[in-house]
């Protein structure tokens, strides 16, 4: 990839982080800085199309477990958790063989598996020894009849979010546009409700939490054409142009998407979050407002209507469990403003959160929910997390996996947020989830228990005790 390509992707023109009056954004670092680089980002943004063969040209230790990635759920194909490499070796390199091997390697996925598509992973390795992959690519597909796509994410080129990007970009270059929807199916058409189409952008189906989110959709007559990319297949992605509005869900990933449709087909774009009652009402709302059809968006307030009530009734024997407890929400970017949407609508208090990873405008939101006072961390090391908590007085930390031995040594109750959790909170019923996972871990007989002195610190004390009384 050029470093003219790479410039412009990290100085996303739709990112608020990016206008004149800001400051702007910390320059990016490869590596470690943000938890991974861009081969990993873009791997991450991609890997749950579902049933793409989602090969990785570099040596095996890039692959990584790419087994269950990240948690992403698939209603159907599976081949998406296959790891697939060229398994570059030191003689690959010394004697050219890298275009040869992706080569056959693409041809053995087609056979083994008859993806859909293919799409094949530059890393650092054949990035600088200079393989030729956009050629190998177009070669095989025209030899093997079926849709290569090349995404070029040398992790050395910058960060995960950088490879977030350019994956995007690799989809609006190679794939978006290229087919058109599926017709709608008889019985939408005879229930005379006019069905609208949309997109998902940066939404991941982690935990399947999409699933309690896609039927109220289907309510309302609102077709989703693609998440991109939880639980999408190559089909729906090639769609995309098609669609009425799209839904950022995570801003820092893949916003030039949601951009260059706007650009090339007029598609309105809005961000928004599927986490807690207000935020998941808001989100319905702002479809109906963007697609412009006066009758949904009277089945929308009637839909929110129902669906609130409903959800607030079944919240209430756990609110009085909740109410007041204080949390530290240490993560990034939509979570770092969404997630403190659905522990306000349960009564509990955010006393801090993380910012790492978050945009200007995402900034801008924690301190419309929380106040300009609000303690916003940018670096969660642990001494700072634990610090945090005892200055705040947290009875939780709500963050990612990395966190929870910190937590536990500190014997502090945790709960996972991030892409490796098990349970999905999105939606209305996923409040209900939350609620319970929430409870399970605050009210723990654990805590009591680790809390008490050690058995022999009590025998050392009960015995100076009674040396005292019988002196």
């Amino acid at each position: 990839m050029r470093a003219k390509d790479i410039s412009e992707l990290l100085n996303e023109p739709a990112c608020a982080h990016d206008k004149k009056e800001k400051s702007g954004c910390a320059k990016s670092t490869p590596g470690a800085t943000d938890g991974g680089c861009a081969f990993d980002g873009a791997q991450i943004a991609l890997l749950p199309i579902a049933d793409v063969a989602h090969i990785v040209h570099g040596p095996i230790a890039c692959a990584g477990s790419s087994w269950d990635n990240r948690g992403t759920r698939s209603s159907g194909a599976q081949l998406y958790r296959i790891g697939m490499t060229t398994d570059l070796s030191e003689q690959d390199v010394i004697t050219g063989r890298g275009e040869k091997r992706l080569f056959h390697s693409i041809g053995q996925a087609v056979k083994s598996h008859s993806p859909a598509a293919v799409f094949v992973y530059n890393t650092c390795v054949p990035a600088l020894i200079g393989d030729d992959m956009d050629a190998v690519c177009k070669a095989a597909s025209k030899q093997f009849n079926i849709a290569v796509v090349p995404v070029d994410a040398a992790g050395f080129y910058g960060t995960k979010n950088l490879g977030n990007r350019i994956a995007g970009e690799a989809m609006v270059k190679y794939v978006i546009g290229t087919r058109e929807p599926d017709p709608l199916p008889a019985q939408s058409q005879r229930d005379g409700i006019r069905v609208h189409d949309v997109n998902l952008i940066g939404e991941y189906n982690i935990a399947g939490e999409f699933w309690h989110v896609l039927p109220l959709l289907d309510e309302l007559g609102i077709r989703v054409l693609c998440t991109l990319s939880g639980d999408a297949r190559f089909r729906e992605v090639q769609s995309m142009h098609a669609a009425e509005v799209n839904m950022m869900v995570c801003s820092k990933a893949m916003l030039n998407v949601a951009r260059k449709l706007q650009e090339r087909f007029g598609t309105p774009w809005f961000e928004g979050s599927f986490y807690g009652i207000t935020d998941t009402s808001q989100a319905l709302r702002d479809f109906a407002r963007l697609i412009g059809d006066d009758d949904l968006s009277a089945r929308t307030e009637g839909l929110i209507q129902r669906e609130e009530a409903k959800i607030r009734l079944a919240l209430e024997p756990w609110r009085a469990r909740l109410e007041d407890k204080r949390v530290l929400l240490y993560t990034g970017g939509v979570k770092s403003w969404s997630v403190i949407s659905a522990l306000q609508d349960l009564g509990m208090k955010v006393v801090a959160t993380g910012t790492k990873k978050s945009t200007e405008e995402d900034k801008a939101r924690i301190r419309e929910l929380m106040g300009d006072e609000v303690k916003m961390l940018d670096e969660g090391n642990p001494r700072a997390l634990l610090r945090t908590v005892d200055e705040y007085r947290a009875d939780i930390l709500i963050a990612g996996g990395r966190n929870m031995y910190t937590a536990l040594k500190a014997r502090i109750p945790f709960l996972d947020i991030n892409q490796e959790r098990e349970f999905g909170y999105a939606g209305y019923d996923g409040m209900l989830e939350l609620v319970r996972q929430l409870c399970l871990t605050l009210e723990s007989p654990v805590w009591e228990a680790v809390r008490r002195p050690e058995p022999w610190v009590q025998s050392n004390a009960t015995a100076i005790a009674l040396n005292v009384a019988s002196a």
